[in-house]
């Protein structure tokens, strides 16, 4: 069970990443406005001196995923190669996916406490598999 419902929530984290992909092309291509003279000249256009706020925002999405979901894979995976509980490391995923999709709303309609909360959710369930990862090596070695 662990093993599927952590494949789904790297599925369902790439779609997220790819959609706030898909959110940065959509606000350069609805006013034809981009800031690499190659980009522009394709269109005619003379290159902005400056990304629109909302391609920034969505950039600092990415660097925050980049900086997160990585991790995610990571010990997720590690969790389940070490046979640590499957209810619990499907919990841990599934809390982390949907705080992370939480966190990219948020974050792209600034709002706040919320993108801190959710954020926080997201690093509680990466400490938690530390827990999980460490337990199980430790229990390894006992035995």
């Amino acid at each position: 069970m662990g093993l599927h419902v952590f494949a789904l929530c790297v599925v369902a984290l790439f779609l997220k990443m790819f959609l706030v992909s898909c959110y940065q092309g959509y606000h350069r291509l609805r006013v034809v406005a981009f800031t690499n003279p190659e980009d522009a000249a394709v269109f005619k256009r003379a290159p902005l001196p400056a990304e629109r706020p909302q391609v920034i925002r969505a950039a600092r999405v990415w660097a925050n995923d980049l900086e997160n979901i990585p991790v995610f894979f990571a010990l997720g995976g590690l969790a389940i190669a070490l046979d640590s509980p499957a209810a619990l490391t499907a919990w841990l995923c599934v809390v982390f996916t949907l705080a992370r999709g939480l966190h990219t709303g948020a974050y792209l309609a600034a709002l706040q406490p919320w993108r801190t909360l959710f954020y926080g959710i997201g690093v509680l369930c990466l400490l938690g598999f530390c827990v999980l990862i460490l337990m199980r090596v430790f229990s390894l070695y006992r035995a």
